[in-house]
């Protein structure tokens, strides 16, 4: 089940020159674009590149085992 007042955010990142994605429920009143230029001074970019790495590694020498009867 979802909460409905989430929104999903795409911020580009000149750093990482990279898109990010941030998903956060903001009040009426609240400056979007003051947010996003908020968000992305804070991204964390060493945390995020590991984290496409860890995602997107590479298995080398596992093979299938064959199940003995």
């Amino acid at each position: 089940m979802a909460i409905p007042n989430v929104k999903r955010f795409r911020p580009f990142c000149p750093t990482c020159n990279e898109n990010f994605t941030v998903m956060a429920v903001l009040p009426r009143d609240a400056d979007v674009d003051t947010y996003l230029k908020d968000a992305v001074a804070r991204h964390d970019h060493k945390a995020y590149q590991e984290a496409k790495q860890q995602h997107f590694k590479i298995r080398v020498g596992q093979q299938k085992q064959k199940k003995a009867k």
